[in-house]
């Protein structure tokens, strides 16, 4: 069996960020990768990130290589989006400031990549070819204007007819549309948007013909305290056209993908009974949104999208991989009950639902170090939380930080997570691009630790040893299938990008604990308000809870995992029923909750 872990194990490069709108300021520097489009080609699967100066390559959907592409490709461009057509894959990206250009090759790694000029300037584009041949395109990311289509030329890539307007924010229905952190920030009426957009010009001194209409959308997007709708990715599954969609926004943990179904590519849309369809507001490593679906060489359906940090910049991101699927009805699902735990694959058709077979160890354990910063300490790395995390005082090798797992447990996994903080340097090369100017380092840097385990914190032996490592994984990804007794762990930090002090975002361990799984959870779920409900959560024995809901018992399609006994889900579509569970789980196992049909005030 092969397994992965959340966030991809893969090189993020460093970007060296400009502050927007500014010709001054500090650089923000951090790590990207984000709006991944996933495609299998010739017998092999693909992720285009943005931001990244190439692709990603795996043939077992476990292990992904970085590779560097071409360079006549927009690598500065947001939203990069792949597209298979017959013996080619088709290549475009976003721009505001040009016509955007389709670019194709029958060799993604090597090329060359023949450019069609393009007729018009688009922003977060995709590109659907249907059974018959026939070509669409999508593209649309504004607060304010829609999600478009049109049928394409397969020969010339122009358009075909006139753009058709698909998909708009409807943040005071969909509740999991709504910005901000737990969607907690509502959307302002029309009347109120246009008062508040008259005020700044009237304070500027300029009028809409003056600041243009271009700036004008711009203005309202930032002043609406509406949801970007953005990133188009179109499935067709059994006949039916499936219109993925981002919304809420990158830096949020709600940051997710709706989805809208059709008879037809260009619609009429419909949102989807599971909408939304991609949606990780808790655990680790939050968000899943702006992503793409793919179906593997045995029929599997994967979702790949964007995960957040957002500390270091907004645009501090990853990418991450979930199973999904259709029910008997056609209805998309995607599961990320448990996702950013261990996942199994295992090369052949699998269920999209099997729960996770190794349980979260490191939650609120005991930690040291060998130094570190106040406000920074070692606990940080079993708090479950990737915007936090232990910095050592120093930047010598050989710092270190150890997690007691408070006696001797079948580990079966470990991830290692490195973070970025207080990074200082020179830009190494030219700031590029307009709408958020960079410079990417596609330099090849080093990370490099030593991983060792004790059953009683004399004896030691190494884990893994990456310490002449020449790779650059920041979210290293270490397996022991058939598991060893380890109490202590204990991670050396050998070298980092750029020298700086070693940070570490969790040293999270899994596998079997030796005690009894959670009793039965009690709670109750009251619907505060037609878009939210207040989860209260009874447990004994449990490290924590998913709160599961859906439209039927048996489709209990949407989670968020908390820690605590209390929860909000502000993700609900207003009108519609739902049913709740709440799952225990712990070291040992995971317990089922009991299913109640959620109603205006709900008690057991």
């Amino acid at each position: 069996m092969k397994y992965y872990c959340n966030p991809l194990n893969v090189v993020y490069r460093y970007q060296f960020n400009k502050p927007y709108g500014q010709e001054g300021g500090p650089l923000s520097i951090d790590r990207e990768a984000a709006d991944p489009s996933m495609i299998c080609f010739q017998g092999k699967y693909y992720i285009f990130p943005s931001m990244s100066l190439g692709c990603w390559v795996s043939e077992d959907m476990v292990n992904w290589k970085n590779y560097k592409l071409p360079d006549n490709l927009p690598f500065y461009d947001y939203a990069p989006d792949v597209r298979v057509r017959g013996e080619y894959i088709y290549f475009c990206a976003s721009n505001h400031d040009h016509p955007c250009s389709h670019y194709r090759t029958k060799d993604p790694l090597n090329g060359p990549y023949e450019e069609i000029p393009g007729e018009f300037d688009f922003w977060d584009p995709n590109l659907f070819v249907d059974d018959d041949g026939r070509m669409y395109f999508y593209w649309g990311c504004s607060a304010i204007t829609p999600i478009w289509g049109v049928e394409k030329d397969p020969e010339t890539m122009k358009n075909i007819g006139e753009p058709v307007e698909l998909v708009y924010g409807h943040a005071d229905v969909n509740g999991f549309e709504r910005v901000g952190d737990d969607n907690s920030v509502e959307p302002l009426s029309d009347e109120a948007l246009e008062a508040l957009v008259e005020k700044m010009l009237r304070d500027s001194g300029r009028t809409r013909e003056q600041v243009g209409e271009p700036m004008y959308y711009m203005m309202k997007g930032y002043l609406a305290k509406r949801p970007y709708i953005e990133g188009a990715w179109v499935n067709k599954f059994r006949g039916k056209y499936y219109l993925q969609y981002a919304f809420a926004g990158s830096q949020y943990n709600t940051y997710g993908d709706g989805v809208y179904v059709s008879d037809s590519p260009l619609g009429p849309f419909t949102l989807a009974e599971t909408a939304p369809f991609s949606y990780k507001p808790g655990g680790f490593m939050n968000g899943a949104g702006h992503g793409s679906t793919m179906e593997d060489l045995r029929g599997n359906i994967w979702h790949t999208a964007t995960m957040r940090i957002s500390v270091n910049h907004n645009f501090e991101r990853r990418v991450g991989i979930w199973p999904c699927g259709l029910d008997a009805e056609g209805e998309l699902f995607c599961n990320q009950r448990y996702g950013d735990w261990p996942v199994a694959v295992t090369g052949e058709s699998q269920d999209p639902w099997a729960d996770p077979a190794w349980y979260l160890l490191s939650y609120g354990k005991d930690a040291t170090a060998s130094s570190f910063e106040e406000g920074k300490e070692p606990k940080l790395i079993a708090n479950e939380d990737c915007r936090s995390w232990w910095r050592a005082a120093g930047s010598e090798p050989g710092e270190w930080v150890q997690l007691d797992l408070g006696a001797p447990m079948d580990v079966r996994a470990i991830q290692v997570n490195f973070a970025d903080d207080k990074i200082d340097i020179p830009c190494p090369g030219e700031i590029r691009g307009t709408t958020q100017a960079r410079y990417i380092d596609g330099e090849e840097h080093l990370t490099r630790y030593i991983l060792e385990g004790s059953a009683d914190g004399e004896t030691y032996a190494v884990i893994e040893d990456k310490s002449r490592a020449d790779t650059d994984l920041t979210h290293d990804f270490i397996v022991r299938e058939n598991g060893i007794q380890v109490r202590f762990l204990k991670l050396t930090v050998i070298a980092t990008a750029y020298g700086q002090p070693a940070c570490i975002s969790g040293l999270r361990v899994f596998g079997i604990g030796a005690g009894e799984k959670p009793k039965v959870p009690a709670f109750t779920a009251t619907r505060t308000e037609d878009r939210e409900m207040q989860i209260e959560i009874r447990g004994e024995n449990a490290v924590g809870y998913n709160i599961l809901w859906g439209a039927a018992p048996e489709k209990l399609y949407h989670s968020w995992m908390t820690f605590e006994n209390r929860q909000k889900v502000t993700a609900l579509v207003k009108g519609r029923e739902y049913y709740v569970r709440v799952d225990a789980f712990n070291e040992n196992g995971i317990t089922e909750g009991d299913v109640i049909k959620l109603k205006e005030r709900t008690q057991i």
